[in-house]
């Protein structure tokens, strides 16, 4: 079996589903300082791409609109008692989101990029579903160099098939993704930096293009 397809990462997920609140207990705090610079607000519309079992959810102030996507639905199913009023669970595949384009004013990405088999697709789509000026939170483990350490190469050949990649680059899926983001900030935030936090910015629609002829 190929272990960098969707099919594997449901199997692998369910699997992981009844203990993974304990497996990331550990990441709480750091994601919640990744929502507190999303700053998500009352009335907007928030979509949380792999809301895996809604850790996030709860941290969302009362009021926002969200949508709580998931490829697995083992895992959705614990994320439901933790959603509020307002807030959607569907079992959706981030590299291919059935929303509208424009639909959204934040988005999370939390532990997804460097989970799911293509990151570039699933940027791309989140940046095609957030409006002009929205903004994206992402929390992840991403390596700076284009090459990493032998050391940690060696040690993802088991950790790629068992949980997630640890030798991704962040610069170079949103290179590849061709999407209107720009990183507004970058911060270490879990382990010597190894997980980062940052925060991106869809450029905001041009006002002579967005005036109705």
């Amino acid at each position: 079996m190929a272990f960098d397809t969707n099919r594997w990462n449901r199997q692998r997920y369910t699997f992981w589903a009844p203990v993974y609140d304990l497996v990331v207990r550990a990441l709480a705090r750091p994601r919640r300082a990744s929502l507190a610079l999303l700053d998500p607000r009352p009335g907007e519309r928030i979509l949380i791409v792999g809301a895996g079992t809604g850790a996030d959810l709860h941290c969302l102030p009362g009021g926002c609109r969200v949508l709580a996507t998931d490829l697995t639905l083992a895992m959705l199913r614990r994320a439901r008692p933790r959603a509020r009023e307002g807030a959607h669970l569907v079992v959706m595949d981030g590299h291919q989101l059935a929303v509208p384009d424009r639909a959204f004013d934040g988005v999370v990405l939390h532990l997804v990029l460097a989970v799911i088999p293509d990151p570039v697709r699933c940027l791309r789509e989140v940046g095609r579903a957030l409006r002009p000026g929205g903004r994206v939170v992402v929390f992840d483990k991403f390596v700076r160099t284009r090459r990493p350490p032998l050391a940690l190469r060696a040690l993802n050949i088991v950790v790629r098939v068992l949980f997630t990649d640890m030798t991704r680059r962040f610069e170079d899926i949103l290179e590849r993704s061709g999407a209107d983001l720009v990183v507004v900030r970058d911060e270490p935030a879990f382990a010597g930096g190894l997980y980062r936090r940052l925060l991106l910015r869809r450029a905001a629609a041009s006002p002579a293009l967005s005036r109705r002829p």
